[in-house]
């Protein structure tokens, strides 16, 4: 089974083409700048493939330690 749709893929292929013409943009509302690496490209189509409810993964969330107290004794 596979875990993303052909749609999302079209979707990633589309922000690596607008990051290659320099449309891509970074941040809300594009006021970042422009994306720069393939890597950013393939996150933000993965992003827009998401909110238009798109077969695609969960985002891995990153982990978290838990805070270790440190005893005075």
């Amino acid at each position: 089974m596979a875990k993303y749709s052909r749609s999302a893929g079209k979707d990633v292929k589309s922000a690596l083409h607008r990051r290659k013409k320099g449309s891509l943009k970074r941040g809300k509302g594009g006021t970042g700048g422009s994306v720069k690496s393939k890597k950013q490209a393939i996150a933000i189509g993965l992003s827009e493939a998401r909110k238009k409810g798109k077969k695609v993964p969960k985002r891995k969330s990153a982990k978290r330690k838990s805070a270790k107290r440190k005893s005075g004794k």
